[in-house]
Order: structure tokens, then C-alpha cells, then sequence
């Protein structure tokens, strides 16, 4: 049995961290993971950095991460209660909820109608961002460390310089002819 989550910290980043896996699934970091639901195989949201991304001052949400997490378990335990789904009390209620009771619950606060539905929009898009482009690391670094969505996108790795190069155009062919004056670095003369 999980222990009792007393540390509002603690409280916080496991629902947070259940929302963003709602929104890009993962594989649990452990058998004892309650936070990522593992319902997906790889890394998801989770595992991109999505809690990072989001506390980043620069997204605008970080200040707003304590009350979003407050009112998602609000929800979490309205919605518990109208499904008669029994919740864990050891666990934030939105962390206790079974994965597709989660999908549902994020699916009703992003509808088009939700008075809410801006705000979860919000983090909805900020833990896609944290998968698919790693928005609060370096590509290069991203790379290196093995980032399961910039893999999972298939994104090309950097030569050995941290560059990138690409020997094959994209299309098959070149967009256009080089102009006469442009140097072997591509930049004009």
C-alpha cells in the first residue's frame, strides 16, 4: 500500500505528473508508480520532463501548478464520487482515479463548454510540448540523454560537433540552385 501523501509538495508533483501521463502515456518508473498510469509502452510526458517544462518561470504556469493540482483533485473526487469509483485516500484523488477514469475526467475539463477549459488547455499543451520538442532542454543534450518523444518522433541526431547536416535534401531535390556567391558554410558572400 502506497504510503500516505502528506507533503503538499509531494501532492502536487504526483498530480501534476498524473495529468501530463492523461496526456502523452508512459511506461510506470516503477512497479509502485501511482502517478504514471502505464498505459502506454516508452517514455511519455512523464518521462519528457513535463513537471520540468512546467515549472519553468518563462511557460507562465509555474506559479499556477499548486491550484491547478488543488482543483484537478477537486474535480478528481466530484467526478469519484458521481462514477461511484472508490479512491485510495492515501493518493491525490485525480492520481487515485483507474487511467481511462482519468482520460475521461481530462476530457470533460477540456471540452469546448468547460468554464475551465483554458487552463487545462494549458498544461494539456505544455506536457505535449515537453514530448515532442523538449522545449526546456537543448535539442543536442535532449538527444544525448536518450529523450523518449524527440526518439519517438524520429528526430535526426547531430553530427559528432553538435551540428546538424544533411547530406540528402529532404524532397529528393534541391528547393532551388545555390546562389554563385554562397561560401562551402551556406552563408552568403
Amino acid at each position: 500500500m502506497q504510503p500516505s501523501i502528506t507533503d503538499a509538495d509531494t501532492a502536487r508533483t504526483m498530480t501534476i505528473e498524473a495529468f501530463a501521463d492523461t496526456i502523452v502515456p508512459g511506461e510506470k518508473r516503477s512497479p509502485d508508480d501511482p502517478a504514471v498510469a502505464g498505459a502506454a509502452p516508452g517514455g511519455g510526458a512523464v518521462a519528457a520532463g513535463a513537471l520540468e517544462l512546467l515549472e519553468l518561470p518563462a511557460g507562465g504556469l509555474a506559479e499556477s501548478l499548486d491550484g491547478l493540482a488543488l482543483t484537478l483533485d477537486m474535480h478528481a473526487g466530484e467526478y469519484a464520487a458521481e462514477q461511484g469509483v472508490a479512491l485510495d485516500p492515501a493518493l491525490p484523488a485525480f492520481v487515485a482515479l483507474p487511467f481511462a477514469h482519468r482520460t475521461e475526467l481530462v476530457r470533460r475539463l477540456t471540452d469546448p463548454e468547460h468554464p475551465e477549459k483554458q487552463m487545462w488547455v494549458g498544461l494539456a499543451l505544455f506536457s505535449n510540448m515537453a514530448f515532442d520538442s523538449a522545449a526546456h532542454r537543448s535539442t543536442v543534450t535532449a538527444l544525448a540523454e536518450g529523450h523518449p518523444g524527440l526518439l519517438h518522433l524520429g528526430y535526426h541526431r547531430p553530427d559528432a560537433d553538435g551540428l546538424w547536416r544533411y547530406p540528402n535534401y529532404s524532397y529528393g531535390r534541391p528547393l532551388a540552385p545555390l546562389h554563385p556567391d554562397t561560401t562551402p558554410t551556406g552563408s552568403p558572400a
